[in-house]
Order: structure tokens, then sequence, then C-alpha cells
């Protein structure tokens, strides 16, 4: 759906953004996983790309809400922060394909990074709901870049905080506390999104455990989406399917939640030779 939302409230979080608008026609659609296109810069903006953030929450005030939560990190986002009560918005959403559930009670272990872990709460608030127990493992570079700390520890079974400079939780990064995590948990699944490094990270040691795992491109759809929906082609990445074949997906249309073990995480940002419809290199025949 593509609408025009009413800015509710622009608010700082730590050292992140969250802002809620009304939409109640993509609040009733949403499901856990999936993300907006916001339409940045104003009528008259010469900034036609969209910016595509993953979804926090929804309620159902004023008919349907719709938050989201964001880094200040270049002049779009920027234009987002001084948005007031009652701007309106051109967004599109919601997009992409959501997280699977679990179709019994089971473990889950949800890892968030960075502004990433806005993503994980109503997947939390989902997994509860099937009498699933939730365990959190949230990281960033510092106190005020992990988001949800307290509430993580206030709804999930567990909560494991680490942060690079050690301002909150323990010393390190996510990677590095995980199996202890897993161990802990009892983990059965692992859902991830953050940063795209620690997604590859995250992927790695789930598989060495035999752990499933589903990730969510944010950061990935961030850098490198523009519309959203999948036609401009920019945000495609090397996937192995359940054939065995590589193929190119796009991160907004067939994503942005993927099974983590399945991205060429090493290839990210090529196209490898053996992927289904591939460029072939042009011999030249030395005699030409």
């Amino acid at each position: 759906m593509q609408v025009s939302g009413t800015v509710l409230t622009v608010r700082e979080v730590g050292g992140y953004h969250a802002l809620t608008l009304v939409a109640p026609a993509i609040a009733e659609r949403f499901r856990p996983g999936q993300f907006v296109a916001v339409a940045v810069g104003g009528e008259h903006t010469g900034r036609l790309l969209r910016r595509c953030f993953a979804v926090y929450e929804v309620k159902s005030d004023y008919g349907g809400t719709v938050e989201f939560v964001f880094a200040d990190r270049d002049p779009g986002t920027a234009w987002l922060t001084g948005r007031r009560s009652r701007d309106t918005l051109d967004v599109v959403g919601p997009l992409g394909r959501p997280f699977r559930l679990p179709r019994d009670p089971v473990s889950c272990l949800l890892v968030g990074g960075g502004p990433g872990g806005a993503a994980l709460f109503s997947l939390a608030d989902a997994l509860h709901r099937r009498g699933c127990q939730v365990h959190f493992v949230l990281g960033g570079p510092d106190a005020a870049h992990v988001f949800g700390a307290r509430s993580a520890q206030r709804i999930g079974d567990s909560a494991t905080v680490v942060t690079t400079d050690g301002s909150v939780g323990s010393r390190g990064e996510v990677a590095g506390v995980l199996p202890q995590a897993l161990a802990d948990s009892r983990a059965d699944v692992v859902y991830a999104c953050g940063p795209t490094e620690t997604l590859r990270q995250v992927s790695q040691v789930s598989s060495d455990y035999g752990i499933p795992v589903q990730v969510c491109l944010e950061e990935f759809l961030q850098a490198n989406g523009a519309c959203g929906t999948g036609l401009c082609l920019t945000c495609v990445l090397p996937v192995i399917g359940d054939d065995g074949v590589t193929r190119m997906l796009r991160a907004c249309a067939d994503g942005p939640v993927l099974r983590g073990e399945r991205v060429r995480w090493s290839d990210l940002g090529t196209i490898p030779l053996e992927a289904l419809g591939a460029p072939r290199a042009l011999h030249v025949m030395e005699d030409s």
C-alpha cells in the first residue's frame, strides 16, 4: 500500500530516532520482519530514492500506527529527524517476506545489532503468542547504540547484552557470546537482524551448531535498496536454493528475511560465475 501517513511523534532513543506514523492500511497488514519504504526530502526534493526501515511496532492507536527506528546517517535520514507531529510522509508498505514462525512451541534466540534489533520485538510478541520461549542477544558499539536492552530484559526469558566498548553488558561482539547463548537457551531456531557482518557471523555460528537461522537484511536494504518493491534490482544478492543452484535474489522482494545459511556472504556485491543467468566471459579467438 502507498499511503500518506501522518507523523505522530519523532523521539530520540539512545543514539537512534524512533518515528511513529498513523498509517492504518499498513498497520493492519503488517507481519514481523516486513519493512516500509519512506520518501524523504519533501514534495519538491531532488532526493528520489526512498529509505527502507524494518518495522519496530504496530499499534491500534488512532486506527493503526507504525513505528520504525533509524540512525541519522545521511541527508535523507537527517531530514526525517526534523519531522514534527502532523507532518505527512509518503510511505509504501508493508513490504517483503516476513519471518517464518514455528508451528509448535520451541526455544527461539533473537539476535539484534544496532537499530536492527528493533525488528525483533514484534517478532517476540508473535512467538510468545505461540507459546515459544524467547531469548535475546543484543549488541552495539556502545550503550547508546544497543536498541531495546531494557525491553528485552523485561519480556525475554533471558537477555544478553554485549558492547564493543563494554559500557553496558559484557565487552566484545555478538558472535563471541553466541555459542554460550545457544547453549544456555537450548535454541531450536535463531532469528537475527542487524549489520550485514553480524548476520554473516550469526549464520556461520548457527550453522556450525546445526541450528536453522533466519536473517532480516535491513542494513543491506538501506545500503543498496531504492524502490523497495524489486523493480530497480539494486539489492540483489547470491542465495543458494533448495536445489543447490545459486540465484540472484532481491533483498526487498524475495527477502528481507532469508535463510542465513543459504546466503553466500563472501560473494555479496558480486554475481558468482556459477549463478543461474550469470553473464559468461567472452572468449576472443587469437586468430581474429
